[in-house]
């Protein structure tokens, strides 16, 4: 079992994302409103709170949503699971479609810190089955 710890959105790519109470996800599309919504494999993007805690402790100064992830999930360790492993989140179920990424232009965080876990740590999943995710909510490895 895992929790939900932030929800996060930007209508623009490429930009850090903004923590909101909730998000509201569409079968085959994404989170509503998100620049990164769409038919294609990475709808949704998912980053372990435990790596980001890590990354903190390392001095990083970072926020919710900081590395463009939408899903910060507590209790899973994201990027070891294999590709098809569904999620279910109250009537939500994602679908794991890739791990990691390529980071073709360096983040602030990278500039910063030399670093960035979201290429090697953040997952990707598409929407099966939409519907609300909320802080908080409770998320299962189905």
């Amino acid at each position: 079992m895992g929790v939900v710890k932030a929800v996060c959105t930007s209508n623009v790519k490429g930009i850090q994302k903004s923590e909101v109470p909730t998000i509201e996800l569409r079968d085959n599309w994404g989170v509503e409103g998100d620049a990164h919504a769409g038919l294609w494999h990475r709808q949704v993007s998912l980053l372990s709170f435990e790596k980001i805690e890590e990354f903190k402790a390392r001095g990083a100064d970072v926020a919710n949503g900081s590395f463009g992830e939408n899903i910060i999930v507590e209790g899973f360790d994201l990027k070891n699971l294999p590709i098809g492993t569904r999620f279910r989140s109250g009537d939500v179920v994602l679908e794991l479609t890739q791990i990691g990424k390529q980071c073709h232009a360096h983040c602030a965080i990278y500039h910063k810190m030399g670093d960035c876990i979201m290429p090697r740590e953040g997952v990707f999943c598409k929407v099966i089955h939409g519907g609300e995710i909320a802080v908080g909510a409770q998320i299962d490895i189905v």
